[in-house]
């Protein structure tokens, strides 16, 4: 193998050109990014940038000293057995990273909506939080809810539209994301649930009820596609992304796929998950390098995610399901910490969701990992660590 492209300039491409050097890969490297920036991380754009404290959240990573062939401003067209198509004519390749992520859903209507996907959405949002200024947030899940705390710091008149029964119901369930809903108020944020939007116009939104929310700026967070459409007509196998096997491996030989358009098949939790996270562009890259090289190696993580959100750090790890039982670690409405714990069936844990309990969510993550039985009574006692929860 002498020549890996790596479509997507995102921190997953960045992380399997480091993957492939650590592993002894000296053949050319070429990366593909279809924005004119450098690579950088996305996490900080809905923190730290939109709320002033950064203006960059470029990737600490030489390219130059990992002698790496950067393409800017060039998108993927086409793929095919050894070649890529670009905007910029075509690549051929040895070995190729699929990293191209997910692009935001917009909803209808000609008003304009902005999202928050780039360092220039960023940018651009935030000069437009000033105070008083009318926002309009479409989605109260992990982005509506840090854009919305956000505004409400910059002086903004924020609405949260969201067509669920609570905050967060479509990450943690409404029963766990109702505890949510009193911050928006304390914050002065005014929330509508259950409320659909039909139209985004010049001066607002239209909601299916007729009821109308007037705004000066509109924000649509609710949800990404993976950008695979370039992939359509070719070998690889798309569904709801790329899929992929535990190495991460295509349909397609010498492709693998990471980070947000990559849809890999969980040994653990013995189903396929698509993880939308920043933990997910850093992690999966290892594996997908090994495989390219030829070695054995298996992606199954424990998923993670957290969000900064009304002065409260919230963290998740784990993949519940429908028939894991709910226990609450802890009084929402007397105490701002508290935790929630998914029980399997055979009374493993499946998930842990935290409220400002980092330690919780620390032995969580382990304790799924470990895949031990708990004691459900001593698991819904915050005052007992998880990790002595165990039973033996």
């Amino acid at each position: 193998m002498d020549h890996v492209v790596v479509v997507g300039a995102g921190l997953a491409g960045v992380r399997s050109i480091e993957a492939l050097r650590s592993r002894g890969f000296t053949g050319r490297i070429t990366l593909i990014g279809e924005e004119h920036h450098r690579p950088y991380d996305r996490p900080p754009l809905s923190k730290a940038v939109l709320l002033g404290d950064a203006d960059s959240t470029v990737v600490d990573s030489d390219l130059d000293a990992m002698d790496v062939r950067l393409c800017l401003g060039t998108a993927a067209k086409g793929l095919r057995n050894g070649v890529l198509e670009t905007t910029e004519g075509e690549l051929e390749y040895d070995g190729l990273v699929i990293a191209t992520g997910a692009a935001p859903i917009r909803l209808r209507g000609e008003g304009h909506q902005h999202v928050l996907r780039t360092i220039d959405d960023a940018l651009a949002l935030r000069e437009l939080l000033v105070p008083g200024a009318r926002v309009a947030v479409i989605g109260a899940g992990w982005i509506g809810a840090e854009v919305a705390t956000a505004a409400a710091r910059a002086g903004c008149a924020v609405t949260v539209v969201e067509a669920g029964e609570s905050p967060l119901a479509a990450a943690v369930g409404p029963a766990v994301g109702c505890h949510t809903i009193g911050w928006y108020a304390r914050a002065g944020v005014e929330l509508r649930l259950g409320a659909m939007v039909g139209t985004v116009d010049a001066d607002g939104l239209t909601l299916m009820s007729g009821a109308r929310v007037p705004a000066d700026v509109v924000v649509t967070g609710v949800g990404v596609r993976p950008s695979v459409e370039w992939l359509k007509g070719s070998a690889v196998r798309l569904d709801d992304g790329v899929v992929v096997d535990e190495h991460l491996r295509t349909s397609l030989p010498n492709v693998v796929a990471v980070g947000d358009c990559a849809n890999w098949w969980s040994r653990r939790f013995g189903t396929r998950l698509r993880v939308e996270h920043w933990d997910t562009a850093l992690q999966a890259p290892d594996t997908a390098a090994a495989t390219l090289l030829g070695e054995e190696a298996v992606y199954d993580p424990v998923p993670y995610f957290w969000s900064e959100q009304f002065d409260h750090m919230l963290q998740f790890a784990g993949h519940p399901t429908p028939d894991d039982r709910v226990l609450l670690r802890g009084d929402p409405r007397a105490d701002g910490k508290w935790a929630v714990c998914w029980l399997t069936p055979e009374d493993r844990l499946a998930a842990v969701f935290t409220v400002d309990l980092p330690r919780d969510v620390v032995q969580g993550r382990r304790l799924v990992e470990g895949g031990r039985r708990l004691d459900p009574r001593r698991v819904a006692d915050p005052a007992v660590p998880l990790r002595d929860c165990i039973m033996t």
